[in-house]
């Protein structure tokens, strides 16, 4: 047990003075040669001192006891934490892409010009619209950029009094906080008994001081909004627009055209449909497309071809500007630009059909320890709740922290807030049916534990590096530093 403590240690814990991992030549001059002694520490620093056996077995061990898409099933829901393949991560670390200075010339990086004007063809193609700019460094840029475009294009009519944007309770959490950001009031409203948009609350809400009804289609509990049409025509009716948190959209990719039900405005999330990577806190991307009406208000520049020669059109008087310096986070829209060219319109069809196909496949084979909230077929994930009369007091996150033990990182929690002890649970297309297989026979495992020996999961997990914290404790008084 020592032996583990140990090797669990922090590197500076595991220092010994004297120890190293590369020897240099003795300098020739001290350090005042070359800096002003004022400039120069008082003291040595404090550093591990390890050779490079240890240093390498130090970050090795550390990166074991990460849980990743390369060696874990990540079934995180409203992420798609699907598998991007490593010929993606070659091709986008290119020299002539990679190491392009920002200020080059343009008629020296035609090539990468053309690699982002592809990409918004094939993006426009996908979703209907007229226009996308991949400035967006992430969705939630994307929502931002979005709802600032809506309020160029109001600002341009000198319609001042649309002040409020209605997003329904089953929204990503980020569209009331991107509304805000954005100056506009929100208007919250229900959803129905089926989990879909309430009609008459929308129908209640709209306004002529509604400038924008934002919707996640699929929505947060996991299901279509089956009345988007009608949906949208309320909103139109009442001189609004109709934006679409795109995040969930690999559900819908090669299936249907969000441009075709209504939708005036969205976000894409090349981080998660696009099989870039996504998490560790960036670098995402979300390009944000628009209907005609609305093209001249999105950021400039957007990537242009003329003669035969791709440009940045600065030339935009209608823009609303600037969202990201240069052009967005261009080594990840390589990625799902490499994506997009390796599948033809009937794969990505497959790809989103096999989403929903996998959602609905560990939906049907839990109904009975772990029921859907809602029960009907869901689209790429699918939202569990817990049957407490069951649990014998074993809540959500016991059930989290116990599959760990099993191998499997934990589904979303608790989320969507409407959803009582809710596991979200986002297949994705890349899991095969032995692994979901091994996931449900681990949940079913889990539940019958709950039930004979509810301990065990109570104070999982047990066979992690660490175990339960005081998570009140940690909250109010973080401890980050040794």
């Amino acid at each position: 047990m020592q032996e583990i403590i140990k090797q669990n240690a922090l590197s500076i814990e595991k220092s010994r003075s004297g120890r190293r991992g590369v020897r240099f030549e003795k300098p020739q001059h001290t350090p005042d040669h070359y800096i002003p002694a004022r400039y120069l520490r008082s003291h040595t620093p404090r550093l591990p001192q390890l050779s490079e056996l240890d240093t390498v077995r130090h970050f090795t061990n550390l990166s074991r006891q990460n849980y990743c898409l390369d060696s874990h099933f990540y079934p995180l829901g409203s992420c798609t934490m699907k598998y991007n393949p490593k010929a993606y991560d070659v091709l986008s670390v290119l020299p002539a892409l990679a190491q392009a200075h920002p200020f080059a010339p343009q008629e020296a990086v035609q090539g990468t010009l053309e690699i982002l004007y592809n990409l918004q063809e094939m993006l426009k193609e996908i979703t209907g619209l007229s226009a996308f700019t991949l400035q967006p460094a992430a969705g939630a840029q994307g929502e931002l950029t979005g709802i600032l475009t809506a309020r160029a294009y109001f600002d341009a009519q000198k319609d001042k009094k649309r002040t409020e944007v209605i997003v329904p309770d089953t929204a990503h959490g980020t569209n009331p906080a991107t509304s805000h950001m954005a100056g506009y009031s929100v208007i919250n409203i229900k959803s129905g008994p089926d989990g879909c948009v309430d009609k008459e609350a929308l129908k209640n809400a709209l306004s002529d001081k509604t400038a924008v009804v934002m919707l996640t289609v699929p929505n947060t509990v996991g299901l279509f909004e089956k009345d988007i049409c009608e949906i949208a025509n309320m909103v139109h009716a009442a001189g609004a627009l109709l934006y679409m948190d795109g995040a969930n959209f690999n559900a819908l990719i090669g299936v249907a055209k969000p441009a075709s039900f209504g939708v005036d405005l969205m976000h894409l999330n090349l981080h998660k449909t696009f099989a870039a990577p996504h998490g560790g806190g960036g670098p995402g991307s979300g390009p944000v497309g628009a209907s005609e009406k609305l093209a001249p208000y999105l950021p400039k520049p957007l990537v242009e071809k003329k003669d035969g020669k791709f440009f940045l059109n600065a030339k935009m008087p209608k823009s609303l500007g600037r969202m990201k310096a240069f052009y967005g986070n261009i080594a990840v829209c390589m990625r799902a630009y490499c994506f997009l060219r390796q599948y033809d319109a009937q794969t990505l069809k497959d790809i989103a059909e096999n989403a929903v196909l996998n959602a609905n496949y560990v939906r049907v084979l839990l109904k009975d320890a772990f029921p859907a909230f809602f029960d009907a077929p869901c689209m790429h994930e699918c939202v569990l709740t817990l049957q407490k009369d069951k649990m014998n007091g074993v809540r959500t996150a016991d059930i989290a922290k116990r599959l760990l033990d099993y191998g499997f990182y934990a589904p979303t929690i608790y989320f969507p807030l409407i959803v009582p002890e809710a596991l979200m649970i986002e297949p994705t297309e890349t899991e095969s049916k032995e692994m979901l297989d091994l996931f449900v026979q681990a949940m079913k495992c889990i539940f019958e534990e709950a039930a004979r020996e509810p301990q065990t999961v109570h104070e999982a997990p047990h066979a992690q590096p660490v175990g339960r914290i005081d998570e009140v404790s940690a909250a109010r008084e973080p401890n980050l530093r040794w």
